[in-house]
Order: structure tokens, then sequence, then C-alpha cells
């Protein structure tokens, strides 16, 4: 018995020991640790969770970047709430073996380890939230030390590159000046530098800026404040010696390579806030130039001032042959014998003979080649001393062989805009129009089409280059020359002083002899001065800070046809002297802060063209004004203040207008305009749907009917849910036909936009801030039009597609669809869209660009793997910040 007594004794003995050691506190204290640690961490959630808030502010909004200390604390507490989490889902059993009022466990170790665990994690729960308070979540990233250029293949600079890298990696060099004629490669060799920083090991922190003529050092100074993250809502108001210092401050700790492109005078490095390189700080400033006496200016160890040279022989017409086609050289025996003359009169400019081989890649028979070679010879004896007038006969003649005077004087006609300036391809036509520089045709289309056909042959010149969006512009060689051409000529005399900053009006000495002028984008307020100008025909007066024009300016201007004002949102009024303007054809109003039009505007009985675009302020338009100009065949007033419905009725009586944008603010709006005769009869390009508030659903179908409707977008029609498609719709019969681009904007309950089905030829699809779209194309509306569902060729025109801010949206199309001429495609804040319907022949021949998110096109499901492997050839991922 005794022993049968010892045994079942020894385990109440071994707990009471236990019980009886310091190690009894883990126990007796189990339950209220567990208890503490469930609120310490749902305190430490709380905190990890504003912090994740301030952080994302930090990143999305602000583009900054996390401190490192911050991911460390996010990282470290994220790992503290698993294991507190894990150690409460496990505390029931611990707490069942609890007894004695919880000062025993029926299985002492076990919680006595378990206890030791609880507490151990709620002093590390409480340690890192006493370690979470921070001041700054997110800093600036650092800088990228070279930003890659865009850049192509050449001919012919590879000594000229030896030679300045081999300048730039000796000690005592600092300043370094690449000199030569305009078009000679000055900036194309600056752009390999710059790449060569770029793809190589190094410690500087490399600059790119362009000087030009105008404002040298203050547009200087603008570049390198962004490129060294100075740049802010402040930095515009500072002056130039306040801008400077910040620079100096920011760069003197620095070692720097600034590339400094196309300066034209003694640039003082200093003014700017550029510290001067020195063996101790190790910078670096190249510069390219024209004028060899700004090089000596600038460095002067002529042994540091390279200049480029014009090709050889036989690299200029392996550049010549590149530009023109080896293809055109075959075609008869004679051509490439006469291409070679064609090559030695371009003296080896390759400006010039990329320029004249472009020019001559069409002419096929050696007469046109000999003609060819004629014409600059003559133009070749024509040289005047200097630099440009060396060039420019050489560049003129891709100018010379347009094909009339007309083609001519519409070239010279883009030199009005500034310089690097994005020419929009109908406003320039519109242009032209006013000025009668076409033809005078019995349909405004027709001269349009006249007007576009100009411009493509100028593209085709080598005069114009294409743009984006329908835009055209020129290279600022060949405007320099168009310039030089107007100032040689007897017949045109152009005062241009676009882009460079005027604050107020100009002064010349013979104003009587100009014939057109432009003061775009510049900043002035006031014109106060009559200027006397019999013959001037066009004024380009946008994007100023205008705020008075004297009710006299436009007296002696009588033979004025265009007046462009756009852009100058402080105009709140109209001079009444307007009324002077007799021969205006051309009027541009459009985004400007006029309020009223004057009823003076009746005298201008020629006018043609009147665009009131986003004169958002305009309230007033006098009874019978619109409808006084008799002559009218353009009227714009998209986003126009004043109401289309009170002018639609004027307009029933002009029967010359052929063309209308208008923007309707409601349904009932919609179908009151629709009543009217010119709604249909004339073309009206662009239609806005804005601010809808009496309709929840659309009949989209009603605009179809417009025949020549290009634009079309809705903004902020917050009640609209459902865009309808009728069920009888045929292909052929109302269908968007002309339709090239649609917005759509903040229509919160739009759930999808399946009417673009009827637009064939859509090319741009812009989606934002819809944040209840689900799908682009919903399949259940596509079956309601049954005649069309397998015989539709959805999107096989579209080039671009933006979708941006729209959380809900799941899917473009159910299923995939080529995309043919797709180019680019932006998906921003997107979280549910993981699937584009891309097939294996979209973006076949080109590049495309998806831009988006870092990491987003990680998570794009492809169709099939023969889709995918066809797919990422083309495809070029774009990182999109904030």
């Amino acid at each position: 018995m005794g022993n049968i007594f010892s045994i079942s004794l020894d385990p109440i003995i071994t707990r009471c020991w236990d019980c009886a050691t310091g190690q009894a506190s883990y126990i007796c204290n189990l339950e209220d640790n567990l208890h503490a640690l469930q609120a310490e961490v749902a305190g430490l959630k709380g905190l990890r969770s504003d912090l994740m808030s301030r952080v994302r502010i930090a990143e999305d909004e602000q583009q900054l970047k996390r401190l490192n200390q911050v991911e460390g604390w996010l990282s470290r507490a994220e790992t503290l709430i698993n294991d507190a989490d894990q150690l409460i889902v496990q505390s029931p059993q611990h707490v069942e073996n609890l007894c004695m009022g919880g000062c025993c466990s029926t299985h002492p170790r076990s919680s006595i380890k378990f206890g030791k665990k609880i507490a151990k994690k709620l002093q590390e729960v409480k340690d890192q939230k006493e370690n979470g308070d921070f001041s700054d979540v997110a800093s600036k990233p650092p800088l990228p030390s070279a930003t890659e250029r865009p850049s192509e293949p050449t001919v012919g600079l590879e000594s000229n590159f030896n030679k300045v890298w081999s300048c730039l990696q000796k000690e005592q060099v600092g300043i370094i000046g690449i000199y030569g004629l305009g078009g000679v490669g000055k900036t194309t060799l600056l752009n390999q530098i710059n790449n060569k920083f770029h793809d190589t090991t190094h410690d500087y922190h490399v600059i790119w800026a362009v000087a030009s003529q105008d404002r040298p050092i203050e547009r200087v100074q603008d570049q390198i404040a962004e490129r060294i993250g100075l740049s802010n809502e402040g930095w515009k108001s500072k002056s130039l010696d306040e801008k400077a210092e910040g620079i100096f401050q920011v760069l003197c700790k620095k070692k720097f390579a600034l590339l400094l492109d196309d300066i034209w005078e003694w640039f003082d490095l200093t003014r700017a806030g550029v510290p001067l390189p020195t063996q101790q700080n190790g910078s670096k400033v190249i510069f390219t130039t024209r004028r060899l006496d700004v090089c000596c200016q600038m460095q002067p160890n002529m042994d540091n001032n390279i200049r480029v040279e014009c090709l050889p022989p036989g690299k200029a017409f392996k550049l010549f042959e590149e530009k023109v086609g080896s293809e055109t050289l075959r075609m008869h025996p004679d051509i490439s014998k006469l291409a070679e003359a064609v090559v030695e009169e371009c003296a080896g400019l390759p400006l010039a003979l990329i320029t004249i081989g472009r020019a001559m890649a069409s002419k096929k028979t050696p007469r046109e080649w000999e003609y060819a070679i004629e014409v600059l010879r003559q133009s070749a004896a024509s040289v005047l001393p200097g630099v440009g007038k060396e060039m420019y006969p050489k560049l003129k003649f891709s100018y010379d062989c347009l094909p009339d005077e007309r083609f001519r004087s519409c070239f010279l006609y883009c030199s009005l805009y500034p310089e690097d300036y994005l020419i929009d391809d109908d406003e320039l036509v519109d242009c032209w129009i006013g000025e009668g520089l076409l033809d005078e045709h019995t349909y405004l289309r027709n001269a349009r089409n006249q007007g576009h056909f100009i411009i493509g042959s100028l593209i085709d010149a080598c005069l114009l280059e294409k743009g984006p969006y329908g835009r055209v512009k020129m290279h600022d060689v060949i405007r320099d020359m168009a310039l030089w051409i107007a100032g040689e000529s007897e017949n045109e005399r152009f005062f241009v002083k676009s882009g460079v900053q005027l604050k107020e009006q100009p002064k010349a000495k013979k104003w009587e002899e100009v014939t057109r002028m432009s003061l775009r984008k510049n900043q002035i307020e006031n014109l106060t001065e009559i200027l006397e100008c019999p013959n001037l025909r066009t004024l380009f007066l946008s994007s100023n800070d205008l705020k008075v024009i004297m009710d006299d300016f436009f007296n002696s201007m009588p033979m004025l046809r265009v007046l462009d004002l756009f852009n100058n949102m402080n105009l709140e009024e109209l001079p009444v002297g307007i009324a002077k303007l007799v021969s205006l054809e051309h009027l541009n109003l459009s985004q400007t802060g006029i309020k009223k039009l004057p009823v003076e505007l009746k005298a201008l009985a020629k006018l043609k063209y009147l665009n009131l675009e986003r004169t958002c302020d305009l309230k007033m338009i006098p009874q019978q004004l619109i409808s006084s100009f008799s002559k009218l065949q353009v009227l714009k007033m998209e986003e126009c203040g004043y109401g289309c419905l009170l002018v639609l009725e004027e307009m029933e009586h002009l029967k010359y207008l052929n063309v209308l944008t208008l923007t309707f603010r409601s349904a009932s709006e919609l179908e009151k305009a629709s009543r009217f005769n010119k709604f249909f009869s004339c073309a009206i390009e662009h239609v806005s749907l804005q601010h809808f508030r009496d309709s929840r659903s659309l009949n989209i179908m009603a605009l179809a009917k417009l025949q020549h409707l290009c634009v079309l977008s809705l903004s902020s029609c917050m009640d609209l849910e459902e865009v309808k498609i009728e069920r009888n719709i045929t292909e052929g019969a109302g269908c968007f036909h002309s339709l090239r681009s649609v917005t759509l904007s903040d229509c919160n309950h739009l759930r999808d936009v399946s009417w673009v089905i009827f637009a064939p030829h859509l090319e741009h699809l812009w989606i934002y801030g819809c944040i209840g779209l689900e799908e682009i194309i919903s399949e259940e509306k596509l079956g309601e039009v049954a005649e069309l569902k397998g015989n539709l060729n959805l999107f096989s025109k579209l080039k671009r597609l933006l979708l941006h801010r729209l959380p809900k949206l799941k899917t473009m199309y159910h299923h995939a669809l080529p995309f043919p001429q797709l180019k680019q495609v932006c998906i921003m804040e997107c979280p549910m869209l993981k699937k584009l319907p891309l097939n294996s022949n979209s973006a076949k021949g080109q590049r495309l660009i998806i831009e988006g998110k870092e990491g987003w096109w990680k998570d794009v499901e492809w169709e099939d793997e023969s889709t995918k492997i066809a797919f990422l050839p083309t495809f070029i991922p774009r990182i999109i910040k904030g």
C-alpha cells in the first residue's frame, strides 16, 4: 500500500513544487497576458494601418519613396502580428488546462512554456508600438545619374565622339565645346555622349539642358531645377538670382556633367548658378553652338573645342543613300551618278543630305535628278556670309520644289508658331482658309481637304514633322530657314516674337510693311498703343496674359483676316473697336475669359470662322448677333458657357454654316437640339455631353446620325446608368463611321460602354474616373444586336487606349481580339482588371507601349502561350509613378 500511496501522490507533489517556484507567474498571469496581448495587437494593427495610409499618400500622390526605417518597422509589425495571432488561436486549449482559479495547470510544463511565449510576445508588441511614432514616412527618391534619350543610328560621328569622350577623361579639362554648322550633327553627338553616360558606370550626375536663343539662362535654370529636384510650385515665381542660389547650393555638393545644347552667345554659368568645373570638384560642362566665337569665349583652349565637320564624300553618300533608298538609285543607270552630284551640292551637311534625300526618294527619272542638281547649284550661287546662310540655300531646295506658290505660302505660315510647337492640323488649315491661301471652294469640306493635302505634301517634303494626335511641328532649323526666306521676300514681311517672354507690346520700325505678326506664348498684359499695320493679314496673340485691349488698337488694320486670341483667360471683354476689322474672316476667342460678345461684332460682315470653345464665362450674346454673320461657315461652341440652344434658332438662317461643335448639359437639351434642321445638315464634328442630371438612360444612337462626328465626350454625367443600343440597327445605317475619339470621365453609375461597337474607325478611347464601370463591351448587350454579332471587327482601328481609376473594371471583352493598329495602352488604378483581350495579331509589325504602375504587367493574363510568345517582342513596359 505504501508503494501505491507513493505513486498516486507523486504528480500532485510535482505540480505543487512547480507552482511554488518563480515560474508559477507564467501560469497565474496567462489569462491576463492573453487579454493584454489581444488589446496590444489590435492597437498595433491600427497603428500599422495609419502608417500605411500615410505611406500610400506619400508614394502615390507626392511621388516620394518610403524611408528604410519605416519599411523595416512595417515588416517587423507584420511578423509580430502574424506570430501573435497564431498564439491567440492556440490559447483556448492552454486556458482549459488551468485549474485552482488559474494558478495551476493540469499540464504545468506546457502551460509555463506557452505563458513565456505570451509574455515575451506581449512585450515585443508593446516595444513595437512605442517605436512606431514617425514624423516623416517618406522622402524624395534619388534621381538617376543619367536619363537615356531617344536616338537613331548615325553616320560619320564616331571620330568626333571619341574626341569628346577622350577629353572627358582628362582631369584638367572642365569645359568642352562642340561647334559647327546648323544641322551638322552637334545635338546628335551630344545625345550620344548622354547615352554613353547612361550605359556606363560613373560618379557623375548628368544634366541635359537646351539653351536656345531666347532667355537662355532662365530656360537652362528651369531644366536644371527639374533634373535635380528643385522644381516646384514656387520655383517659377523666384527671381533669376534666387534660382541661381538654389541651383548652386545643390550642384556645389555634386560631381556633375552639364550637357548644354544650342547656345548662341557666351553663357554665364555663374549667373545661372552652375559652379565652374575645376580639377578639385571634377565636374564637366559640354556645350554645343553654331558659332566659333562663342566656343572661344566659353573655352579659350582650342584643344578642348571640337569642330563637327561635314561628312566626307563616302559617308555623305552612305547617309544620302539611306534616306533616298537604294531602290530609287537603281531605277535608271544614270541616277546613281547624278545622285553623287546632288550629294556634292549638299557639301556633306547631314541635315541637308537627310532632307534632300527624302525629297528625292520619289524621283525615278534622270531628268528629275538633273533638274534637282540645277536648282541646287543656282541656290549655292546666292550664298551670303554667315552660318545660317551657308545652310539655308541647301535646305531651301525642298521649299523650292513645292508644287506652287500656294504650297510655299502655307509652309512659311507655319513659322508663325513657336519653336517646337505642336500645331493642330485643323487649326492650321482653318487659318490658311481665313488668310485666303487656299482655293475658293463651294463646300468648306473641300477646302479643308485641300489644306490637309498640302500638310501631307509638306510632311513628305520633310518640311513638317508628324506629331501625335493630329498635330505637326517644324524642326527648329527648318523654322529658322522659313523665317529667313520670309525675311528675304519682297512680298512678305513677318514679325515673329513667339515664346520669348515679352511682357509689353513690342516695338518695330516699319509696321506698315508687316503682313503677318505672331506674338504667341508671351506674357503681354495690355495692348495700349495703336499699330499702323495697313497690310497686316494675320495677328496671333494667343497664350498671353492679356487683360486690356484698347478700343482703338485695331483701327489701322483694315486688311486683317485672321485674329487669334486663344488662351487669354484674363481677357474678359473685347474692345468695341474690333468693329473696324471689316476684312476679318477668322476669329478665335476660345479659352478666354470673355463674359459677353459686343454688339459691335455685327460689323464683321465677312466673318466665316468663330471659335467660342471653352469660354466658360461667356453668358451673354446679343440677339441676332450670330445670325448677322451671313457668311459664317464654322461655329465652335464646345464647353461654351452660353447655351447652344439659345443660338441654334439663329443658326437656321445661316445658309453657309458647315461646321459645328456643341455641348449639351441635359438629355432634354440634346433632344430639343435634334429638332433643328442645322443639327443634321451641318457637319457637327465635336459633341460634349456634360453634367447630365435629368436622365439615367441615354439613347446614344441619336448621335449616330451625325455623319461627321469625330470626337465625342461624356463627362460628369453622375446619374447616367445606361447607354442604350438600338436592337434593329444595321450595318451602314446609323453607325458612328466618322467617330475617331471617345472620352468618358466621371460617369460614376455607368457599367459598360458597349455602344462603341458601332464606331468601327475608333482610334482613341480614353476612360477615367467611372468608378462603377465593370466592363467595356457587355456580352449580354452585344447579344441584343443579333444581326451584328459575329460580323463585328471590334477595335480594328484603335491606336491608343487609356483606362484610369476604374476600380470595378474586370474585363474589356470576353474574347481575345487582334487590335492590329494598337500603339499604346495606359492602365492605372484598375485593380480588378487582370486580363487584356489581346491575341497573337495585336500590334503586329509595330512596337506596343503598355503604361502602368510598376509590376502591373506581371499580373497580365494571356489568352494562350502562342499569344504571349507573339506579343512579347513588341511589348515595351513603361512605369508610371504615382
